[in-house]
């Protein structure tokens, strides 16, 4: 649910800061219409209230050598919910796992897993992933190319 405190201002402020991390603050100030020092407290203020996790680079996962895009379809024991649980802290611990999400379906996560190739992806599989706890079904989908890569969200659907 949106921050009923959000207003059009910080919604600007936000659109503007996932498309370039690195504006100052002035140049902020200016796009979205304010002087600095409300724009800094705005920004601050996202910042504190979660909205703004952190700030970072895109990166071109084959110019640095992380060729491999896996997408992993994860099933796990439902005799416990400790075992998904354990299976959520084992998940989220493990670098080569950029995203993952508890989904409804046939699966019970889904993993976006990233590594440099295929060799090293069975590795992964066979020596990680496969050795979590509860896991009882692994797919994998293996991304061909990317059509659209990971994008600013659409924040126009805010302040409705």
């Amino acid at each position: 649910m949106p921050n009923p405190k959000m207003d059009g201002y910080d919604r600007r402020i936000l659109e503007l800061l996932q498309r370039d991390g690195r504006l100052s603050n002035i140049e902020l100030a200016d796009r979205i219409g304010l002087s600095p020092s409300p724009c800094l407290r705005r920004v601050r203020m996202l910042e504190e209230s979660g909205a703004i996790q952190g700030y970072g680079a895109r990166l071109d996962r084959d110019r640095i050598g992380l060729g491999l895009t896996v997408f992993v379809n994860v099933k796990v024991e439902r005799h416990r919910d400790e075992q998904a649980e354990a299976f959520c802290a084992a998940a989220s611990e493990l670098p080569e796992v950029v995203s993952a999400h508890l989904v409804s379906g046939e699966s019970d996560f889904l993993l976006q897993v990233v590594v440099p190739d295929l060799k090293d992806y069975e590795r992964f599989l066979t020596g990680t992933l496969l050795k979590l706890p509860g896991v009882s079904d692994i797919r994998s989908n293996f991304a061909i190319r990317t059509v659209k890569p990971a994008s600013p969200l659409p924040l126009n659907h805010l302040g409705r």
